[in-house]
């Protein structure tokens, strides 16, 4: 209808042009013949570009469903309540949440012996924060310290930190921030008077000691200098490793954070048990998926109702496209695919079990009874099927997604949407090539008619002279 508009309108524009008689605008007339002979093929050539740009949206979107399904159903296993989660008996030692590395289960003890710690220094108090504090050089150097004895970690370089002319204590703790080594200082205000605060990362790797070079004009950074056993300054706390146990296994961390001790939990140790283990169990997530399983049907259908309305056949983008056709053959089998292969019998090893069926319109149903029959029957294999495994209901799922995300297959969404890219990118350029060519016709066009239009003013001129001389012999007859 767009391509019959079009052209209908061009046709009327010339023939306006061409009967205005005298005075017409060679130039409009020039580009209404030149639209009107390429407007057939400028309006195919649109409604072209329009039908790929809708197909692209339409293998796009369905693309981007069956991504936010996969994703969203993945998180729900990890993290979410179709998780196993984590709990501690004694909150107090440690709190514990999924690191999403793997599915966790069984129950585990946890004995904290030692929490992880960083090294403290206090320099010898001054009597303001404002006291000058020399100039020269301070040197951080990192590494373990035990009793007496630092030993340097060469893999971690000193760092050297210029302490300017003038500077106050304030300044330097200022400038030791500025160097972003990991070691942080600030001025603390104490019964003493004000003293300078060092405090490293946490872990026996990260223990440090402060040396000074001094200006000699400018004495006082010794001061501040600190190395195990010699007297100026005060260790507050030591660096140390946290110290563990799972199952009565020893285990040590530099920090008390610590990622999957226990296989798929994340661990933050606040407090020591020596002696009294805590136990770790995890939460049984067959509750909530009665849940995820209507979550899962109404996801389904809205994709599947997407499906149907693109492949209609008569007014369909995807009417015939391999890839839309594949997700449909996708979804017809997906009820009864084994999504636990090997599977002892008995157990529950489709999507049937769990109550999911397909209707004749390609739609999905969930019989809630079955699924309810099935979890009281074996609710272990069931939480068993909702793991992030090579098997299961969200590698089934992810595994769909991702067969319609294979670029170089022709018969998948993305190679769908490819193909349709190409073909777009070629009308794009048919486009401008007859954009071309019109616009060369209206030129070669409006040359031709600037000469005619000269000629016709000269015969104008002409007759308006022989007129003129009429006039005046009939004026001299008189």
């Amino acid at each position: 209808m767009e391509t019959e508009n079009t052209a209908h309108s061009a046709t009327r524009g010339l023939i306006t042009a061409l009967g205005a008689g005298s005075g017409v605008d060679m130039a409009s007339l020039a580009s209404d013949i030149a639209a009107a002979q390429f407007a057939a093929r400028a309006d195919r050539l649109a409604a072209r570009s329009e039908t790929l740009e809708a197909q692209i949206s339409a293998a796009a979107n369905l693309k981007s469903m069956m991504l936010s399904l996969s994703t969203s159903l993945g998180e729900r296993i990890r993290v979410g309540d179709l998780s196993p989660q984590p709990n501690i008996a004694n909150s107090a030692v440690a709190s514990a949440s999924l690191s999403g590395t793997r599915q966790p289960s069984g129950t585990f003890s946890l004995e904290v012996t030692a929490l992880a710690t960083s090294q403290t220094l206090a320099s010898e108090p001054y009597s303001a924060s404002t006291d000058p504090a020399g100039a020269g050089t301070l040197t951080l150097r990192f590494g373990t310290i035990s009793v007496s004895t630092f030993t340097e970690d060469t893999g971690n370089p000193a760092v050297d930190i210029t302490i300017a002319s003038g500077a106050t204590l304030l300044d330097v703790a200022s400038a030791i921030n500025g160097a972003n080594t990991g070691v942080s200082a600030y001025v603390a205000q104490t019964v003493d008077g004000a003293q300078l605060v060092l405090k490293g990362e946490e872990g026996a790797a990260n223990g440090f000691i402060l040396e000074a070079a001094e200006d000699a004009g400018e004495p006082g950074l010794a001061n501040l200098a600190w190395n195990p056993g010699v007297a100026t300054g005060e260790l507050l706390t030591s660096a140390q490793d946290a110290a563990f146990r799972v199952d009565g296994l020893d285990m040590t961390s530099p920090g008390n954070t610590v990622i999957d001790a226990i296989p798929g939990v994340r661990l933050d140790l606040s407090a020591t048990n020596a002696g009294a283990p805590t136990a770790v169990t995890f939460d049984d997530p067959t509750a909530a998926i009665t849940g995820a399983m209507q979550d899962l049907t109404a996801a389904l259908n809205e994709i599947a109702a997407e499906l149907r309305l693109v492949t209609e056949p008569q007014t369909g983008e995807l009417a015939r496209d391999s890839g839309a056709r594949a997700l449909q053959r996708a979804f017809s089998s997906l009820a009864g695919s084994i999504v636990i292969p090997g599977a002892a019998e008995g157990t529950p090893s489709t999507l049937a079990d769990l109550g999911l069926s397909t209707q004749r319109d390609g739609s999905f149903q969930l019989d809630n009874d079955r699924l309810a029959a099935t979890l009281a029957r074996d609710p272990e294999a069931v939480a068993a099927m909702f793991t992030t495994g090579l098997h299961g209901v969200y590698a089934t799922i992810d595994g769909i997604q991702r067969s319609t995300s294979v670029a170089g297959d022709p018969g998948s969404l993305s190679g769908s949407i490819n193909r349709y890219t190409e073909q777009l990118r070629k009308v794009d350029e048919d486009q401008a090539e007859l954009a071309e060519k019109q616009e060369d016709t209206r030129a070669r066009l409006a040359s031709r008619f600037a000469v005619s239009e000269s000629r016709i003013s000269a015969s104008q001129s002409t007759l308006a002279f022989l007129q003129n001389q009429i006039a005046i012999w009939n004026g001299s007859d008189n």
